[in-house]
């Protein structure tokens, strides 16, 4: 099994990504690969992390109509990554496109993303929804248990209720992962790896805490001991 503790890849090129995956050795064998880096790089740094035994979590946060989503989820699984998200607001049929698409690809699981980090309840209605994150992630999450996805993104604060509503053996991916409280972010919905295991989350993704570290190795370790210790 892949450690619950992904690596946010989100560098400016292929040379740092490789290096930090190098400096932090064998126990770290599950990273995020992101927009940035996808342009930055193209496909050979996922084939690259593949090939050298790692577990790809290809964050494309896909929202297009349904063929569309069902051809960039091929090619994900062509690639050989382990997770791919797709953002549960596109709505059922695109998930269910997702989904079957992702079916010849055993090792392939399709994550629906929810409501990202960086909004809170005061901004939803910028965006014509509700003031409450927590009607629209329980919203989306059910959708996206109904259309068949194998997990959700959302971030700790949810992951709690989260872990009762859906299915047993959904993923609960969590970003907005800090190793200290108070860290400066853009993101506003945030917790500890502890905070995030406690509340059922099965993976934690850490960026910034991670590869802007002194010491990345060692805050990985942190991490990795602060989500088992709370678990």
């Amino acid at each position: 099994m892949p450690a619950p503790v992904i690596v946010a890849l989100d560098l400016e090129s292929a040379a740092e990504a490789n290096a930090l995956v190098e400096r932090l050795g064998a126990e770290a064998d599950h990273y995020k690969v992101g927009l940035q880096l996808l342009a930055e790089a193209g496909p050979q740094v996922v084939t690259s992390l593949v090939r050298s035994g790692k577990h790809v979590f290809l964050d494309l946060k896909l929202h297009e109509i349904p063929n569309s989503v069902a051809g960039a989820i091929r090619a994900a699984g062509k690639l050989g990554v382990s997770m791919v998200t797709v953002h549960a607001s596109a709505g059922s049929a695109v998930m269910r496109a997702a989904v079957a698409s992702a079916k010849p690809f055993p090792q392939l699981k399709v994550l629906a993303l929810t409501v990202i980090t960086s909004l809170c309840d005061t901004d939803l209605p910028e965006i014509g929804l509700p003031a409450s994150v927590e009607a629209q992630v329980t919203r989306l999450a059910s959708l996206a248990a109904l259309s068949g996805c194998h997990g959700v993104v959302a971030s700790a604060r949810e992951a709690a209720y989260l872990s009762n509503l859906l299915p047993k053996g959904t993923l609960i991916v969590c970003p907005g992962i800090q190793l200290a409280q108070g860290t400066a972010t853009d993101q506003v919905r945030v917790a500890t790896p502890q905070d995030a295991a406690g509340a059922g989350a099965t993976h934690i993704i850490l960026g910034r805490a991670i590869t802007a570290a002194p010491d990345p190795a060692a805050s990985f370790r942190a991490a990795l001991a602060a989500f088992r210790d709370g678990a």
